[in-house]
């Protein structure tokens, strides 16, 4: 068994939104095999069910809490849930979000995209103003926004506004922080994780063409069919590689070295 020095998550209470597929399950799956107790949150009871049960079978310490992340009663009762059972969080993954609305500007509506900004921005600074007093008063935390490359390049998918403006702002919002708690002992990053074979990537994909815009329904059906997705495992793993580290205030990517 490693000790604390040679691994800094042993024993440390880990929350992962989004953790019942994709990328925020392997996430959660790592940070377990990593040593922490891990919460996996999320919607979807039964595919939190699974992704716990592997973490058990695996020998690790994770429960599985089934909530909506953008009603605020019930993500601050499942967070009063997590502290109950395993303790204070001292690391945070805010992976939950939702691609939708897609589709040209003039077609969209302002409570979807009212309901889209409270899942992808709303709900990640909200749970980290819920869990930082646990995080600086023990003098250590780790909070990774999963972002997207679609910030770097904006323009590069016509119709998918809603989830640029949310994702560029997660950014802001990450910086902005970090530099709020420099010195604390708690970072804030967030990672850019690539094109990675996911069921949102297969839901753009299945969507009419004429519906969500020719230019982009192409662009990601020809990502799949050339091969240039990653899978999520691959993608969770470069994230874990780095979360331990001293870094605060970084825009992570898929493409870079770990530092």
């Amino acid at each position: 068994m490693s000790n604390g020095l040679e691994n800094p998550l042993r024993d440390r209470v880990a929350l992962v939104t989004g953790a019942g597929r994709g990328i925020g399950r392997e996430i959660a799956i790592g940070l377990a095999a990593m040593g922490a107790r891990v919460a996996l949150v999320a919607r979807s009871e039964n595919e939190l069910g699974e992704a716990v049960a592997e973490i058990h079978a695996a020998g690790g310490i994770a429960t599985a809490v089934v909530t909506d992340v953008q009603d605020a009663g019930k993500l601050h009762a499942g967070v009063q849930r997590v502290r109950a059972e395993l303790g204070s969080p001292e690391v945070l993954i805010n992976n939950a979000a939702v691609v939708t609305p897609i589709g040209p500007t003039d077609t969209l509506d302002r409570m979807v995209i009212a309901a889209a900004a409270a899942i992808n921005i709303v709900a990640p600074i909200s749970l980290s103003a819920m869990l930082l007093p646990g995080m600086t008063g023990a003098g250590w935390g780790r909070i990774v926004n999963i972002s997207s490359g679609i910030v770097g390049s904006p323009g590069s998918s016509p119709g998918m506004t809603v989830y640029a403006a949310c994702k560029a702002a997660l950014e802001a919002h990450t910086l902005n922080l970090a530099a709020e708690l420099d010195g604390t002992g708690v970072t804030v990053n967030a990672y850019r994780p690539g094109a990675v074979d996911t069921a949102m990537q297969r839901w753009i994909r299945e969507q009419p063409a004429e519906q969500i815009g020719a230019a982009l329904h192409d662009r990601f059906a020809a990502m799949h069919t050339e091969g240039r997705l990653i899978t999520s495992e691959q993608s969770a793993r470069l994230l874990l590689d780095r979360i331990t580290g001293p870094q605060n205030g970084q825009i992570w990517s898929v493409t870079d070295s770990a530092q």
